[in-house]
């Protein structure tokens, strides 16, 4: 071979992986909000999960999150104008989906909506006689302010407490700044686990289960970009859901995250959301859990 041919080919096999790796569609999340914090870490393998499938189509990707720390309300204000990150999770409304464009798939069927209370271990006794919607309204819960919600619980009649960062909510629960520390089922185990090693007098409480239909979507920035990379996304979770996959993952996902709750026999009080959209797939009943099984009570 002569020198310049072999020359050519060794400059096009360094040049072509970082072609197309700047050709590679680029999803990236907002981090962790604390060194601990796991709880979306479904939501970014099923993420991943779907670019996969739809990588003979669509080609290679890059997933990651973004090296800047960020707290949910800033995340969601440098999504609208497509900066530092291309998507993320979180609960929906009408604001957010017309703020931004959302994948309308509940990507945990709805188990966000599902709400345990974290609480001082020594004050289970307040909770304890409640039986009516009016005696839980009694008690004060505290909430992300920026977290739909809070939102909703006010409407609802609840007094909410609010800080502006995740990780100040469980030292005002534990100084007792407000009486609940409202958490869905797939959120709240690790949550005391990584809490009570600051704060050992966490406990989750025994009796009680709120419910309000809060589905968990991907969104992404309303820009021709952010349609390209949200068609992408959609497509493949479509897919998943197609061959069993998504609802195979749902369920290790469900199993790994209620093992250790003692959901049955709960008093359960549904309340509204008036925040959910007109556009949300209530009547679509297999993107949604009932947890009909798992609140029986047991003979």
């Amino acid at each position: 071979m002569i020198p310049s041919l072999r020359h050519l080919l060794a400059t096009l096999l360094l040049v072509c992986p970082l072609w197309a790796q700047a050709q590679a569609m680029r999803y990236a999340y907002p981090p962790p909000e604390s060194g601990s914090d796991v709880r979306l870490n479904y939501y970014w393998e099923l993420l991943q999960a779907a670019l996969d499938a739809t990588s003979p189509k669509w080609g290679p990707y890059v997933l990651q999150a973004s090296p800047k720390v960020m707290n949910t309300g800033r995340a969601e204000l440098l999504l609208t104008t497509a900066t530092d990150i291309s998507v993320m999770t979180r609960t929906t409304s009408v604001a957010r989906e017309q703020a931004l464009r959302p994948i309308r798939i509940p990507l945990d069927k709805g188990l966000t909506g599902y709400r345990l209370f974290l609480i001082k271990a020594d004050t289970q006794a307040w909770t304890d006689p409640v039986r009516t919607l009016e005696q839980l309204q009694l008690l004060s819960i505290g909430q992300g302010a920026t977290w739909v919600d809070t939102e909703i619980l006010r409407a609802n009649g609840f007094t909410v407490v609010t800080a502006p960062t995740y990780d100040l909510l469980l030292p005002m629960l534990d100084s007792k700044r407000f009486d609940l520390f409202s958490r869905g089922v797939n959120e709240i185990s690790h949550e005391l686990t990584s809490g009570s090693r600051v704060y050992p007098g966490l406990a989750i409480e025994r009796k009680l289960l709120l419910y309000y239909p809060l589905p968990r979507y991907f969104f992404f920035p309303r820009t021709a970009e952010g349609e390209r990379l949200a068609q992408r996304a959609e497509e493949g979770l479509r897919l998943l859901m197609k061959s069993g996959k998504f609802e195979k993952r749902y369920q290790i996902f469900k199993k790994s995250i209620l093992s250790e709750l003692h959901l049955s026999g709960r008093r359960v009080f549904k309340i509204s959301n008036p925040l959910l959209p007109a556009e949300t797939p209530l009547a679509e009943r297999e993107l949604w859990d009932t947890l009909e099984p798992e609140l029986r009570a047991r003979p």
